[in-house]
């Protein structure tokens, strides 16, 4: 077997066609093809289904992407190691991807500044489940923590444990509505679902679970009621469409008191807002929590307790 073979097809199966993979690894796309398919006639398997949306990983393919990037990174870890010649030169490594919540970001930020070491490289992404998942299959990412409704528990713990994964929980909780201050919903002794029809949504336009196709989930994650609603995929850029629009509002984890102030929002319960949520985190079962695992996992815990003590 071709370890440069093995580097191509998890580069493809990264980029999700040949032609973003063959741009990357600046080769020329017929002659990626033909390593992939020698790969592929070298294992006895089947790595890709070709089709018009791309190259989509089969099930043996995506068992075998995993091992060929943890193989991949086992051998860029040994050469880096006798390149930078003594131990004590090392450069600490912490990866992460979540979802987009504030209370995670600010344990992220405390984190982040209590670091003292000389070498080290951070990675934090906001992204959604699906893609937080592939992240640490892929051994990209160290640690990960997905985001699910409650009803959902059962497919995505299926889900996890069938891809070797370890899964604890971080928090459940309901959302919270986030609005500027002087919001007309802010107003209201309470605030119901029927209130938010003449409003505007921020929403996230990513949800996935697993074995549902992606419409059925959004129309699940979404209010009928509401007609006008706006999906933004960074966080920053939702608070800041929140703080211009005193008609819009946005279904959020609960938020740090210090970004609402930043912001000029207030965040409100709604009773009846009956949906639970899930904060999960998960690492594959062979990754060992490193110090700073465990430093940000202690942050992450101090920060849940902060924001969600007062939200609900």
């Amino acid at each position: 077997m071709n370890i440069l073979h093995m580097k191509y097809a998890v580069e493809v199966a990264r980029a999700g066609s040949l032609s973003k993979a063959s741009e990357k690894l600046l080769i020329a796309q017929p002659n990626l093809s033909r390593a992939v398919k020698e790969l592929e006639s070298d294992l006895g398997i089947t790595i890709f289904d070709r089709s018009t949306r791309g190259m989509l990983l089969t099930p043996e393919g995506e068992e075998f992407v995993r091992y060929a990037s943890e193989i991949l990174n086992r051998i860029d870890e040994v050469e880096k190691t006798y390149r930078r010649g003594a131990a004590a030169d090392r450069k600490l490594r912490f990866s992460i991807s979540v979802p987009r919540a504030s209370y995670i970001s600010e344990a992220f930020s405390a984190f982040a500044s209590g670091i003292e070491e000389k070498q080290i490289e951070l990675f934090y992404k906001e992204t959604n489940s699906y893609r937080a998942i592939n992240n640490i299959l892929s051994s990209d990412y160290g640690l990960g923590i997905i985001r699910y409704a409650e009803k959902y528990d059962r497919y995505f713990k299926e889900m996890l444990e069938e891809k070797g994964l370890v899964y604890e929980l971080v928090a459940d909780f309901h959302h919270v509505l986030v609005m500027r201050k002087d919001s007309p919903l802010a107003e209201k002794a309470e605030i119901f679902l029927s209130d938010l029809r003449p409003h505007i949504e921020i929403a996230h336009g990513d949800p996935f679970v697993p074995s549902l196709p992606a419409a059925q989930v959004m129309k699940e994650e979404t209010e009928e009621e509401i007609k006008k609603r706006i999906y933004v995929f960074e966080r920053a850029s939702q608070f800041e469409l929140l703080a211009e629009n005193k008609m819009a509002f946005m279904w959020a984890s609960p938020v740090p008191q210090k970004l609402l102030t930043l912001y000029g929002l207030i965040q409100r319960v709604c009773p009846d807002n009956s949906k639970i949520y899930k904060d999960v985190l998960i690492y594959r079962k062979d990754h060992t929590l490193t110090e700073l695992d465990k430093g940000f996992i202690t942050e992450l815990c101090r920060s849940r307790r902060k924001c969600f003590s007062g939200a609900q």
